[in-house]
């Protein structure tokens, strides 16, 4: 992994055009490491857009969030790969059978992207989680869906920064971990429940965080992009 603070952080393209896009790559690429486009930018857009950062030199994370039956999400990670992404979401809940077959679909790429699987989304309240059937804390219901992707092969998690410590203490480096819902001290939490400043989440051993309105609805893009780095160089300075 990249040691330089900018690698750490990844925009997330929460915008709905190719145009607006591709002029936020453009002017945050000095500033970010990786550059997310998620399911509505995806849908509209489709891989032109991918293939653009792409051919770019920059870093690509598909957070397209796979949640299907096995045989489908493997044709979905097959087609994922022939893009040349760096990054692809699953959802953990999904399955050992599902997640097992996007790790194997991967293996016949010479370069793979890191599978990441999602595991409690940070919208979600424990209101929320016990509303769709889940009994146990998120704290809980997080590690049941880490181990099933631990045990599928998957080289990465999607949690929120509360769950950082626990799965440090259990799988300590042998996972990679991003981490979204990243809320500066001074920005709302919008439809966000488990958040965490930049600070926080690189302290509890974050790899990776994803910030998206903070910088896109800042008004100066590129200072707020700057700011979040400084955070995480000191962040990592304090963690050594």
């Amino acid at each position: 992994m990249n040691s330089q603070p900018s690698e750490r952080l990844i925009v997330a393209l929460d915008v709905a055009s190719y145009d607006a896009a591709r002029t936020l790559v453009e002017t945050l690429s000095p500033y970010a490491g990786w550059f997310k486009i998620g399911s509505v930018l995806f849908t509209r857009e489709g891989p032109r857009l991918v293939e653009e950062i792409r051919d770019r030199g920059e870093k690509v994370f598909l957070d397209l969030k796979l949640h299907d039956i096995p045989n489908t999400v493997r044709g979905a990670v097959r087609s994922a790969c022939r893009l040349g992404i760096q990054m692809l979401t699953l959802h953990a809940s999904g399955g050992r059978n599902m997640l097992t077959a996007a790790c194997q679909e991967t293996q016949s790429f010479a370069s793979p992207p890191l599978l990441l699987a999602v595991t409690a989304l940070t919208s979600l309240s424990n209101e929320e989680i016990h509303q769709i059937g889940v009994a146990e804390s998120a704290t809980r219901w997080v590690e049941r869906l880490a181990e099933i992707a631990h045990q599928s092969g998957v080289g990465g998690l999607v949690s929120s920064t509360g769950e950082l410590p626990m799965l440090q203490r259990k799988y300590e480096h042998r996972l990679q971990y991003v981490i979204p819902g990243i809320r500066p001290p001074d920005a709302a939490l919008q439809d966000q429940s488990r958040t965490a400043t930049p600070t926080k989440a690189m302290q509890a051993g974050a790899d990776y965080i994803v910030v998206g309105r903070p910088i896109l609805q800042a008004p100066d893009p590129i200072a707020a992009a700057d700011a979040i780095v400084a955070e995480i160089k000191e962040a990592l300075i304090l963690r050594k």
